[in-house]
């Protein structure tokens, strides 16, 4: 067991007792071994309980210290090895070796992301919905809504009746599921159809008085259940009652006119036109949310591209299509379906959120329910006719 370490001479003041004296089972001073012996013995140093002055130097053979323990199994840390500086570079603590030439070309960059991985590529937009679907379902739409507009009068009025009652049933039914609302639908479905028909054969004054009944109907309709949870559900009826027929009579109203079928072709081609504007652009250029608590689908751009595009198509409607009609009243029309469309689509899906639905029904593959393509259709139709009245008369 040769440990040069081991061997070394003592220092000054090394092997000698502490100045308090020596202590209970201290070895006494002095070598511990034999002349003659010393080339087969190590020597054995005598820790004292304060190191004397030196005690924290190593010797430049790595010799132990006296404050250091004197088995290697002890658990302390070893002593720090001697510090090499290898110019030019100079080590420190944390980098104690000079880099990789290509270490140093990395670092001199900018970090990367965590775990260095590199950024996932951007995903195509999606339109959400089965555009095949509904464009087939929409086409479709047009078809019979175009047919019976400009072949029998009364038939397109038997198709707003149709809309309106399947619309109360969608209403009414999520109302019920969602949230224990039985607004009644008998008396709602009833009173609906005979306010279009009202509305078509009596004007505004039979619209108002058709609803006036309907709203009685549904009061005394409720009271042949239990009193509980009566006001909460007259109240729902008495909305839906005005929300879907009531707005949609002004459609049959328009088409009492001489060029009734056109009135009514233009309320429905700005209303489609301000929506697909609205989703064309927004869907390409889309950045700033218009109402992200509401719908977060919609966007500033979007409704500019609505804008835009129902201008345009409303300046051409009037100045083509209606009767005494110029292309100025035509972007004030536009620019009023525009916005009536877009709070009548924000307006339901308020009514949505609150019930925790994505769409009132599911009649429609491709667009939902028929709730989901009259939400911009009802509000926008008392808003056409009230202008077209101001701009071109009501014959």
């Amino acid at each position: 067991m040769n440990d040069s370490s081991w061997g070394a001479p003592p220092q000054a003041g090394y092997w000698g007792p502490s100045d308090q004296g020596p202590v209970q089972g201290d070895a006494p001073a002095g070598p511990a071994y034999d002349a003659h012996h010393a080339h087969q013995t190590r020597p054995m140093p005598i820790v004292p309980d304060v190191p004397a002055h030196g005690g924290d130097q190593d010797d430049d053979r790595g010799a132990a210290r006296t404050g250091g323990p004197l088995f290697r199994d002890e658990t302390q840390p070893p002593s720090p090895p001697p510090f090499q500086p290898s110019p030019p570079f100079q080590p420190s603590s944390q980098h104690p070796h000079p880099p990789h030439p290509q270490q140093q070309q990395l670092n001199s960059q900018e970090p990367m992301t965590s775990a260095a991985q590199p950024a996932p590529a951007p995903q195509k937009k999606s339109a959400g919905r089965d555009l095949g679907a509904a464009i087939g379902v929409g086409v479709g739409l047009g078809v019979v809504i175009v047919a019976s507009l400009f072949v029998v009068k009364a038939v397109f009025v038997g198709v707003i009746t149709v809309a309106v009652v399947v619309g109360l049933w969608e209403l009414t039914s999520r109302l019920a599921e969602r949230k224990d609302i039985k607004a009644p639908l008998v008396p709602l479905a009833v009173g609906g159809a005979a306010m279009v028909v009202a509305g078509y054969v009596r004007g505004p004054e039979g619209a108002w008085v058709a609803m006036a009944l309907t709203a009685l109907a549904v009061l005394v309709w409720r009271m042949t259940e239990p009193p509980e949870g009566y006001l909460k559900d007259v109240t729902a009826g008495v909305f839906a009652a005005f929300y879907i027929p009531f707005l949609a009579t002004f459609v049959a109203m328009m088409l009492t006119a001489d060029d009734g079928a056109w009135r009514v072709l233009t309320f429905l081609l700005l209303a489609v036109v301000s929506d697909t504007g609205a989703y064309a652009v927004g869907w390409r250029f889309g950045t700033h949310k218009l109402a992200p608590r509401i719908s977060p689908g919609k966007t500033r751009e979007g409704l500019l591209g609505a804008i835009a595009f129902a201008m345009v198509a409303g300046a051409l409607c009037m100045q083509f299509l209606i009767d005494d009609g110029t292309w100025w009243q035509g972007l004030v029309l536009g620019l009023a379906v525009a916005a009536s469309a877009t709070l009548g689509d924000l307006g339901e899906s308020m009514i949505k959120r609150d019930l925790g639905i994505k769409d009132m029904g599911t009649l429609l593959p491709g667009h939902g329910g028929i709730m989901d393509r009259l939400d911009s259709l009802l509000p926008t139709a008392p808003v056409v006719w009230l202008l077209l009245v101001l701009f071109v008369g009501s014959g």
